[in-house]
């Protein structure tokens, strides 16, 4: 039985992904990168930072920090114009009923996210309330798969690693749970991932695990 459970917020409890493929997109688009659907994929769980990295690995481009610093702003200045458009109906009724019950069975939860604009998703969307404690990529300095994320987010509920549960869709988020001693959950894209200590097609299987 755990006590608490840490949630990655982009994949998990709502999609943003095309927003952030749009804004990276206009990134890539702007430096003559070519840039789909598939190259998209090679950043989920990861840092603006490290995306833009990526990106430019793409395109065998070398750029000055300054330079770089420039783009991911304007990058997250498109992605935050695009976040606008969330309101709480994106968010699905087994999210919130399975986020209701843990709360019933006295259970903490966390968000765990490397994104800088979780705080802003969870109010859009009304997600705030359910969440005792969030870490973010406003109080991390190393992204997945390291576990800062999480031993932060596990920190904040007043919990160890070992009392809590990870939820992730992404391999880099499974990696960072287990480097970090927390139970393992896949979903999405992780729920094919045999390093997941435990794989669900649906959030509210989640119940049934805690």
């Amino acid at each position: 039985m755990k006590q608490g459970v840490i949630f990655d917020l982009d994949g998990v409890l709502i999609s943003t992904d095309e927003m952030h493929y749009r804004a990276w997109k206009s990134i890539a688009d702007e430096l003559g990168i070519p840039f789909g659907h598939t190259e998209n994929n090679l950043l989920r769980g990861v840092s603006r930072m490290a995306s833009l990295d990526i990106i430019l690995n793409l395109g065998n481009m070398v750029l000055s920090d300054q330079e770089k610093e420039a783009l991911a702003e304007r990058k997250n200045n498109r992605y935050v114009e695009l976040l606008q458009s969330l309101t709480p109906d994106v968010v699905a009724g087994e999210v919130r009923e399975t986020l209701s019950r843990l709360h019933k069975r006295g259970i903490k939860t966390a968000v765990g996210s490397s994104s800088k604009n979780a705080k802003l998703i969870l109010k859009l969307t009304d997600l705030e309330k359910y969440f005792d404690a969030v870490s973010d990529g406003t109080n991390i300095t190393r992204s997945k798969p390291d576990p800062e994320v999480f031993l932060k987010g596990a920190e904040f509920l007043g919990l160890t690693p070992g009392e809590c549960a990870v939820t992730e869709d992404a391999v880099a988020g499974i990696d960072a749970a287990n480097a970090g001693g927390f139970y393992s959950i896949g979903i999405g894209d992780a729920a094919a991932y045999d390093k997941a200590d435990a794989r669900i097609g649906n959030i509210s299987e989640l119940l049934d695990l805690i």
